[in-house]
């Protein structure tokens, strides 16, 4: 056996990954870790730009600061300690194979052990006007702010429910922007009713919400509740969010830049092509990977983090250690019993946390019943609303998601359904008047990203 087919394999170096990773390496093993980014971390452990970092302590604070130069030396000792391979887009997996594109070039590789901590993308719901210039997601704001060191606007709304919208809120008034409106869908006695439950698993993170809030009504940010976008407006870009009120009141409010989101979805398309099957969760309106108490998926796969179930950061490390502790196991070192059930309480707990917090910030399914025909749902290949239930309401037989993705085409562009789908499930179960479990989920093909054509022609290379 080869050492790269020796050596466990971690694709993702978030929480999830470099916790398996740095468990790995406690026991002897040097793992291969593989990442499409650059630069270690996730969505919510994003690295600063090197433009923001003199701003570094105005956006996360004095203590903020000081945790993250902590943990990212931390990260970066364990990193020294693997085969770490950055900028490597796993385009396929087939078998014990790993399609992999590094600098225009194929490259295959073998594992024995995967471990796969993918993480998750905002879940969007289609709106008119979100094809408009100056419409991000509430991660892609983030990305622009802590990446690029770039606003989207001076003038910034930012909308859903989601506990990333108070902290992409917080993070842009504090990097000056006045102009900041907050919209968030949920009611307050929807956050009262699920806050028993969120204080009862997880009071810390719970305290860590309530104290972005506190800091919004400090700055004088005007926060909207209980209200449901209607509208982007915009010729040439953004110019207004059109909003309804709880009473029915209808109110427009002026921007140049608008952020919106719904929480996150898991990227399992990964996970998918290596063999995982799938379950749907009825509160949190979604599919997992099915996965046992400690990750594992298969026989030589685990899964960890987001991309197995929404957890938090925190769920994240701790289902990644788990995942390697359980890896270790199945190559015969002793099981370290007593952690490993001290881990599965823990992250069972946060994952609990996550449930309470998905009654409290709710996912809009009822929007996708009143998007107007002309609505575009699928940005990639312009298909909008109406022609998905035409399509929905001429199928002979069954329907299923993947049969209208293939006469519509909505969810074969770029984006590969991860910014439609969501939009599109929901409008196949409301035009065919099926639960929305009962139309399936998009199914991943390869590659699940685009490459050029010149890398799968290259000479493939065996690291």
């Amino acid at each position: 056996m080869s050492e790269s087919e020796h050596s466990p394999v971690i694709i993702g170096a978030g929480p999830a990954g470099l916790a398996c990773a740095a468990t790995l390496v406690e026991a002897g093993l040097r793992p291969i870790i593989l990442d499409e980014a650059v630069r270690p971390g996730g969505q919510g452990t994003r690295r600063l730009a090197s433009a923001v970092q003199p701003l570094a302590r105005r956006l996360m604070g004095s203590k903020g600061v000081v945790e993250t130069a902590r943990r990212e030396a931390a990260e970066d000792a364990i990193l020294k300690a693997c085969d770490w391979r950055p900028g490597n887009l796993i385009w396929g997996i087939f078998g014990d194979r790993l399609e992999i594109l590094r600098d225009g070039r194929h490259e295959e590789l073998k594992f024995s052990q995967l471990m796969i901590s993918s993480g998750a993308t905002d879940r969007i719901m289609a709106l008119p006007g979100w094809t408009l210039p100056g419409v991000y997601s509430l991660g892609g704001a983030q990305v622009a702010l802590k990446q690029h060191a770039a606003l989207i606007g001076q003038s910034v709304v930012m909308a859903g429910s989601s506990p990333l919208l108070y902290l992409a809120a917080v993070q842009y008034a504090r990097m000056g922007v006045r102009s900041l409106v907050v919209v968030d869908t949920v009611p307050r006695l929807n956050k009262m009713k699920a806050g028993i439950g969120m204080a009862l698993t997880a009071p810390t993170t719970l305290l860590e919400g309530v104290s972005l809030l506190l800091e919004l009504k400090r700055r004088g940010v005007r926060m909207v509740t209980g209200a449901s976008p209607q509208r982007i407006v915009g010729h040439d870009r953004v110019e207004a969010l059109e909003i309804q009120h709880a009473d029915g009141c209808v109110e427009r409010i002026s921007c140049d830049a608008v952020a919106y989101g719904y929480g996150l979805r898991p990227e399992t398309q990964l996970a998918e092509l290596a063999g995982a099957q799938f379950r749907f969760d009825p509160t949190l309106r979604n599919w997992f990977p099915l996965i046992d108490e400690d990750g594992r998926a298969g026989p030589n796969l685990w899964l960890a983090g987001d991309c197995a179930q929404t957890g938090g950061r925190v769920a994240a490390a701790k289902s990644g250690r788990l995942a390697a502790l359980s890896m270790l196991e199945a190559r015969g070192n002793p099981a370290l019993s007593a952690e490993m059930r001290a881990l599965r309480r823990s992250v069972g707990r946060l994952r609990q946390f996550q449930l309470h917090m998905a009654k409290a910030f709710r996912w809009p399914h009822e929007m996708a019943g009143t998007l107007p025909d002309a609505t575009i749902v699928c940005r990639c290949e312009r298909v909008s609303a109406g022609e998905i239930r035409a399509a929905v309401g001429n199928i002979a037989g069954p329907v299923e998601v993947n049969r209208v993705k293939a006469i519509t085409r909505c969810g074969m562009g770029r984006c590969q359904g991860r910014f439609c789908g969501q939009t599109l499930q929901e409008l196949t179960a409301t035009a065919s008047g099926l639960p929305v479990a009962d139309v399936g989920r998009m199914r991943a093909q390869a590659p699940v990203k685009p490459i050029p054509i010149s890398a799968s022609q290259s000479e493939v290379v065996h690291p």
